[in-house]
């Protein structure tokens, strides 16, 4: 399903894709990796919960804060060593933690090897969450839609919102900051969206 949703995209013209962000699914995982050879990212507050629901819940505060000092470090080999003495120390008591710890490591800190200026964006699935509240309170407000082209509408005009505020109001990641991690830096927006 994954590969064929993914295979869909490509074949549709999406190209130069680096990073797939999504909680823990090995079927995509698998399949952003053959279709696109893109790095996967687990969602890192998604990765959070997962890690603290094996923590007895009067400790949950402390691995939390634990846990933080990972996400922390000014770059990934520091974060890779902080990874390590917490999964250590949590090993010893949380054998089931460590273990989770020892399994994800990769993937959750697979957005440390883009600009640091991008950590914000791509660390978690929460940009894209926050886009699907918007859509789902706006098509609440509507309640009944009389036909699929009328959802196919509200939606499609919400991404060109969002697509402009990322673009021109509040640009999401910068284009020269893109520029570094794309296979042709000669990026170009078109006047009129099409």
């Amino acid at each position: 399903m994954c590969n064929s949703a993914l295979r869909s995209l490509a074949d549709r013209g999406l190209r130069g894709v680096k990073l797939v962000i999504s909680d823990d699914h090995k079927g995509l995982r698998a399949a952003a990796r053959r279709v696109f050879n893109a790095t996967h990212q687990r969602c890192r507050v998604h990765w959070m919960r997962n890690a603290l629901a094996h923590a007895p819940a009067k400790q949950r505060a402390a691995v939390a804060a634990m846990l933080k000092t990972i996400f922390a470090q000014d770059n990934k080999a520091d974060a890779e060593a902080q990874w390590e003495v917490v999964a250590d120390a949590l090993r010893e008591k949380q054998a089931t933690l460590g273990a989770l710890m020892d399994a994800s490591r990769d993937d959750v800190l697979a957005y440390m090897d883009f600009p640091r200026k991008h950590w914000p964006q791509i660390a978690s699935t929460n940009p894209l969450e926050r886009v699907n509240r918007e859509i789902k309170r706006r098509s609440d407000v509507i309640g009944i839609f009389p036909n699929d082209e009328a959802i196919v509408r509200l939606v499609g005009a919400l991404m060109l919102e969002t697509n402009d505020e990322w673009t021109v109001a509040r640009r999401y990641m910068s284009l020269e900051s893109l520029a570094r991690v794309i296979d042709n830096p000669n990026i170009r927006l078109p006047a009129v969206a099409s």
